[in-house]
């Protein structure tokens, strides 16, 4: 379940741990987090960016887990997720501008998690399981 999506021409480490602080607030924090190792790139490039949101997961309780160099099953529902973002949105859209841009984008997360059911949930919406499981006092 996408739980932000966000747009921009360039995000920064400070966006990213914004919207993370307003992740954890809502929803709580979580024990780790998985993403992708970041290549050096450069003094502010992707690797800055890591390192700053790194330190700021750490001074919040938050293990980092990464997944291994070419070994995207180890992620498998971030990459289906990835997939379906990329085939149902982006290669089908062209907008006008970012405000566009983030509307659509904020539409087709909601119904990817309110509206669509989804088979490996038992044809429940996220939603719905994310909701199946607080009531049973499970974390998703």
């Amino acid at each position: 379940m996408p739980l932000a999506l966000e747009v921009g021409r360039g995000i920064t480490a400070d966006r990213v741990i914004d919207v993370l602080v307003e992740l954890f607030t809502v929803r709580g924090v979580p024990r780790h987090i998985r993403s992708r190792p970041t290549l050096r790139v450069g003094a502010r490039g992707p690797e800055f960016l890591a390192t700053a949101i790194r330190r700021w997961l750490e001074h919040a309780a938050v293990k980092t887990l990464y997944i291994a160099p070419g070994s995207p099953w180890e992620n498998g529902y971030a990459e289906s997720f990835h997939s379906r973002l990329r085939d149902e949105l982006l290669a089908r859209e062209e907008f006008a501008n970012l405000a566009e841009a983030r509307a659509l984008g904020t539409d087709w997360r909601l119904k990817y998690n309110h509206r669509r059911p989804h088979s490996s949930l038992g044809y429940r919406t996220p939603a719905e399981y994310s909701a199946g499981c607080a009531a049973a006092g499970v974390r998703p």
